[in-house]
């Protein structure tokens, strides 16, 4: 049994399936009936106008109606999509039974407790027909599915067949006179409308139910005898057939089902038993703990049953409807009516290959559930749940397609079976949890134990398998027995595998996870509705199924349907735009679907844009949700040629900085709000022209007045000066004055408004006296005082940088899509605004202002001229409305022109120094910082530039020279080669001359060692990092220079690490055990022999201070082991090893193990012995602790600790 849906509630009495939507109607004792949707699990409506339990409903056939009966005596027929009661019929005198529609004519059956049957017409809405005759409770009353027949079953213990073929004649017009006349005498003298045909006695208690066959002439009844009886009629008379026994309880009900040859019966045992109907014996029962059962019924079209109980309902299957199948390249092998079958895809033929059930073996779930095919040896393995679970193995001849011989398949236990190699299978052996590899010949070849309790095996690969627990997945690979992959998800039922074997998608009952082979996750999708089968297509896009929709998964996690089905299909392979699938019948189908949709995600997914812009032009693909994508993605610019819509253009537009189409747009809105918005974008781009326009249409003084002030367009000002005059608008009078810078013109309007104190002022402090006398004169004593000592100063505006027109900012490629579009694109703005602005795609890669040079505005003029030329093609490369082209006159060498054609310029000298090389030095001599800066990033790792900027500038500054040639011509700069010579060509470019060098690093190298012998450590420190600093940007010439540069890094770092925690030791007054431990660690570095010598002396002095004599003796040890030069530190160390033998002890224990070779780390100071784990810097190759792995290096100051990166290249011997 397989539970589809279930529902906690009141006890329920009556059960009806729709014929064609998901639905059941449950009526309960509580008086309410509930509409449930199975299939989503959710409770659509409820209808509660019934006093007291509700014991019958169903639904009609074909209109939006069902009927319903309950304890108060009422007969109700409602309209599910009205939601109320249409009427209620009225007649019977108790609790009503059951109620039924009949499947042509407009009535409806009713069984009471008032002994009788009526029959109703719910058009007309009367009784049309009281069936009388039971002597006790009628307990179920139901129409023949065919016939003119009603069968009832009463508490007098017994079941009647009734014949209703006068009333179908009754309701017919009569036809002529005849008719009519012996109508009319029926009508006077009680003619008879039914008539009961059989009387079924043989239960010795009351009956409960009684139903017909849906095609044989066959009623199953059952009783409070606890007995279940078949029975069988003819035209003449009935008889009874056989009984069933087995409840041990009052059976409540029974029915025939409708596909199989079997009876479902169920009874207040709190049972449902399965019998088969031709052998009469018991197959199967499912027993609920609590639950007595009262109701059943079965869907009309489809392989569902429901049945109602104490506390709700259970929808369910007796059996799985999924055929097992494989696919393998082109053939797809498939279990069907007892016969394995073979299908090729090509050319659709299918063809029967061997039987694989024994005939009459007819139990239920005995159908294949698993099928594995091995291409090779043309083998096919099926599992099934027959006798607990069992495989057989077929061979199937190569000649033998087609013919079907039958052949004894070799048969074992086991659940689940699949070939994991070309002549061997596994078998699961689950009491053991363990794998059973056997052959062809059915012998275990090894076993092999599994790492997680398994259920389930799936192919996972020749030699591997997936194993399945109840919350987990677990790649294992039989060969080495190892765990290659394991993934925590729900309970999955099925695996599908992509071609390439590449990608796996997991299937559970609601959710989809696809991985990679080694189940690394990448997506989940989670389906409300039962996930049904899957297959993946060439561009690698997973098309699965659920119950009712088909759908697409892309790699990135996007999803969406493709279109719906009716009933449910499982895939078999996905070939182009169609799908190939068996249905429930095992039938195979295919089905062509637009593939449009998820292609086109697709293509934008791996940025294939030349696809992309086909489909726009060739393909219908609009819609919200295309465009709603399209923004989400970041692809405003294309969801502009979706749209038609003027305010979604407009928003479109300007998300995507496309000026020309938001002008055009906002024109034929023509809204303040639109306008202003263009005016701030227009804004940001620096397009003044379309600020002022949007301005100007929205009247918007204000900022118009600003606009004009930071471009210094001084006449449109003195306009809007006259404009605010006319306006009477005081205060933008006095703005634009004061923008304007004239004074006269403040002092006016501060009079003309009354303000003369603050008139007098402003003239005053500018100096127009007689002015300022003038109004001194009409404020007489109210004259301000000036303050005294303050020196006023002139307010006028700034002159701007550029006046007028749009402001230069950097030239803007055009998007990825924009070339291609220009003549799709549609109301494109008028001539000037044309011309107005770029189309804002990506930024040029500019050298930071803090690069430039003063001489290098060149670089800036000539990146903006590669934007100009860009920026009209765009990418597409097809109808490129060329002109036709132009002969240029080629002008002869001797002849004189008066035409001066200027020569074509060549290629930068920096642009040629960067393409020649990798090395980091000469792109920053060339003034390429940023790829200088990427370039140390993928070497060496470095993420801390901050440390090379000063010697970046002085590379670019040292590789070029200016020379000042006219008063008024601009700086010529010259470019400074490396290796330069008399005798080059002057045409070839050597590399730039580069102002660091290696000889440079030794001489700082000898000034560290001097510095450090002094004591001088933080000077020593300094010079240390400024060689690790220098060397990313040397260069040298041979291989044999490479390696000493590689062997200064090593010195520098043990240097700059000692140094680094000797002066940390210094710091540190009150902590004596990290003294110690600081000073031994520093002994530790590789130090030149005198600063050896010098670290161990320091080190054995502090440990002999704080008492730990024996760690001193070691360091006293190791110093006489260097034979020291100086007599004096010979002597101490003899003196603390005499004194350690006499008490070898140590007071403070530290964490240093001489014994065990360490290394420190760099950022914690702690060493890290042999066979720990450790990180290192990709640069200096300092050692560090892995809790340091992705913080900066502490010791060069310039790496990311544990970075990947491909080593340093210092030679162009490295690259050649």
């Amino acid at each position: 049994m397989l539970t589809k849906f279930e529902t906690k509630s009141n006890r329920v009495k009556g059960l009806s399936f729709h014929t064609k939507r998901p639905w059941i109607l449950a009526s309960l004792h509580s008086g309410v009936v509930q509409l449930w949707d199975y299939r989503m699990g959710t409770l659509i409506d409820r209808f509660d106008e019934h006093d007291g339990p509700v014991r019958g409903v169903h639904f009609h056939m074909s209109q939006p109606l069902f009927v319903s009966g309950g304890d108060d005596y009422k007969i109700k027929v409602w309209n599910y999509k009205l939601h109320r009661c249409l009427f209620t019929l009225l007649g019977h005198l108790d609790y009503i039974r059951t109620v039924q529609f009949h499947h042509e004519h407009p009535w409806i059956v009713s069984a009471s407790d008032d002994q009788t049957i009526r029959i109703w017409n719910w058009q007309s809405r009367t009784c049309i027909s009281v069936l009388t005759g039971h002597n006790h409770y009628v307990m179920c009353a139901s129409f023949h599915p065919k016939e003119d027949l009603v069968v009832s079953a009463s508490l007098d213990q017994t079941v009647r067949v009734w014949d209703i073929g006068s009333l179908k004649k009754k309701v017919a017009s009569p036809a002529d006179d005849i008719l009519r006349l012996s109508q009319m005498n029926t009508d006077l003298f009680g003619g008879v409308d039914a008539v009961v045909k059989y009387v079924l006695e043989g239960h010795d208690r009351g009956v409960n139910w009684a139903a017909f066959h849906p095609t044989l002439p066959l009623i199953v009844s059952g009783a409070d005898d606890r007995q279940v009886k078949l029975w069988r009629m003819n035209d003449t008379k009935a008889w009874e057939v056989d009984t069933l026994r087995g409840h041990m309880n009052n059976v409540s009900c029974v029915m025939f089902h409708a596909k199989q040859d079997i009876i479902v019966s169920n009874s207040e045992d709190k049972s449902i038993r399965v019998w088969d109907a031709t052998k009469r014996t018991g197959l199967q029962t499912f027993r609920r703990e609590h639950d007595r059962f009262w109701i059943l019924a079965a869907h009309p079209e489809i392989n569902l049953l429901a049945a109602g109980h104490d506390s709700g309902m259970i929808v369910f299957k007796l059996e799985r409807e999924r055929p097992a199948f494989a696919v393998s390249g082109d053939s797809l092998f498939y279990a069907k009516d007892r016969f394995l079958r073979y299908f090729d895809f090509s050319s659709q033929r299918e063809t029967q290959i061997v039987p694989i059930r024994r005939p009459g073996s007819t139990g239920l779930n005995q159908s294949p559930r698993t099928l594995s095919y091995s291409p090779t040896e043309n083998a096919v393995l099926i599992c099934s749940d027959v006798d607990g679970g069992t495989y057989e193995l077929f061979m199937i001849p190569k000649d033998s397609i087609g013919r079907s011989d039958l052949q004894e398949a070799k048969k074992g236990p086991g659940n689940s079976a699949i070939f994991v190699a070309r002549n061997r299978f596994a078998v699961l052996d689950k009491s053991n949890n363990q794998v059973l590899i056997k052959n062809l010949k059915n012998e275990v070849v090894k076993k092999s134990g599994l790492p997680v309790p398994t259920d389930a095996i799936f192919y996972a690969g020749t030699g591997n398998l997936l194993c399945r627990s109840d919350d987990r997945v677990v790649a294992f690979d039989l060969q080495q027995r190892l765990v290659i992959g394991d993934l925590q998800t729900p309970f999955v039922k099925y695996v599908v595998w992509s071609n390439d074997m590449e990608s796996v998608a997991l299937l559970s009952k609601h959710s989809i996870i696809i991985t990679d082979k080694k189940l690394v996750h990448r997506c989940t999708f989670h389906e409300t509705i039962r996930v049904k089968s899957g297959a993946w297509d060439e561009n690698g896009v997973f098309i699965y199924t659920t119950l009712n929709h088909i759908k697409y998964c892309l790699p990135n996690g996007d999803s969406g349907i493709i279109r719906t089905l009716d009933v449910p299909i499982y895939i078999t392979k996905v070939s182009g735009n169609t799908i190939f699938c068996l249905d429930r019948d095992g039938k195979n189908k295919t089905l062509i679907i637009d593939a449009t949709e998820y292609i086109f995600k697709l293509s934008l997914l791996r940025k294939r844009y030349d696809h992309v812009m086909n489909m726009i032009r060739n393909s219908q693909l609009c819609g919200e949700a295309v465009i709603a994508y399209l923004q989400q993605k970041g692809f405003p610019e294309v969801a502009l040629h979706f749209v038609k819509d003027e305010k979604t253009r407009f928003n479109l537009a300007l998300e995507s900085g496309n000026i020309q189409i938001a002008v055009a747009s906002a024109k034929e809105i023509d809204d303040k709000d639109h306008w202003y918005r263009l005016g701030v974008e227009a804004l940001r781009q620096g397009n003044a022209g379309i600020v002022e326009y949007a301005y100007q249409r929205t009247k918007n003084f204000e900022r118009l007045s600003f606009l004009y002030l930071i471009n210094g367009n001084l006449d449109k000002l003195s306009k809007m000066l006259k404009i605010a005059e006319v306006k009477n608008d005081v205060m933008g009078q006095f703005h634009n004055a004061l923008y304007l810078g004239d004074v006269q013109e403040r002092v006016k309007i501060l009079e003309n408004a009354g303000h003369l104190p603050l008139a007098y002022v402003t003239a005053s402090v500018h100096g127009l006296q007689d002015v300022a006398e003038r109004l001194a004169a009409e404020l007489g004593d109210d004259v301000p005082s000036l303050p005294e000592g303050k020196k006023p100063s002139l307010l006028m505006p700034p002159t701007p940088v550029m006046c007028g027109g749009d402001w230069p900012l950097l030239r803007v490629m055009k998007g990825i899509f924009d070339g291609g579009f220009d003549n799709v694109g549609r109301g494109a703005a008028d001539e000037e605004e044309d011309g107005a602005e770029g189309d804002w795609g990506e930024d040029l890669d500019m050298v930071d202002a803090d690069g430039l040079q003063n001489g290098d505005v060149t670089t800036i003029l000539e990146d903006g001229e590669v934007g100009e030329e860009n920026e009209e093609g765009g990418w597409d490369l097809e109808d490129l409305e060329l002109p036709p082209e132009v002969e240029t006159p080629r002008v002869s060498s001797n002849a004189r022109s008066s035409v001066f054609v200027a020569p074509t310029p060549g290629m930068p000298v920096s642009q040629i120094w960067t393409q020649r090389s990798s090395l980091a030095a000469d792109h920053a001599a060339a003034g390429n910082f940023d790829t200088a800066m990427r370039l140390l990033s993928r070497q060496i790792g470095i993420r801390n530039f901050a440390p090379l900027k000063s010697m970046f500038l002085d590379l670019y500054t040292g590789s070029h020279s200016y020379l000042r040639a006219l008063a008024s011509a601009p700086v010529v700069a010259l470019a400074v080669e490396r290796g330069w010579n008399e005798s080059v060509s002057p045409n070839v470019r050597g590399p730039p001359a580069l102002v660091f060098n290696f000889s440079q690093l030794d001489e700082k190298l000898k000034a560290g060692y001097k510095a450090t012998t002094a004591g001088k450590f933080t000077e020593a420190l300094r010079l240390f990092l400024g060689i690790l600093h220098t060397i990313p940007l040397i260069v040298v010439e041979s291989r044999r220079e490479v390696d000493e540069v590689k062997e200064l890094i090593i010195i520098a770092k043990e240097y700059v690490l000692g140094l680094q925690m000797e002066l940390k030791r210094r710091e540190l007054k009150d902590n004596p055990v990290r003294q110690q431990e600081l000073a031994a660690y520093f002994t530790h570095c590789n130090l030149q022999l005198p600063h050896l010598r010098l670290a161990l002396l320091n080190a054995m002095t502090v440990c002999y201070k704080a008492r730990n004599l024996a760690t001193a003796a070691n360091f006293a040890r190791r110093l006489l082991e260097t034979n020291p030069t100086n007599e004096s530190h010979s002597k101490t160390a003899r003196q603390v090893l005499q004194a350690a033998e006499r008490n070898m002890t140590d007071a403070s224990q530290l964490n240093y193990d001489f014994r065990n070779p360490f290394v420190t780390c760099g950022a914690t100071y702690v060493p890290i012995y042999r066979g720990q784990k450790d990180v290192s810097c990709p640069y200096c190759t300092s050692r560090f602790v892995p809790t340091q792995e992705g913080q900066l290096c502490t010791v060069c100051d310039l790496a990311v600790i544990g970075a990947d990166a491909s080593g340093l290249l210092c030679s162009p011997s490295q690259i050649r």
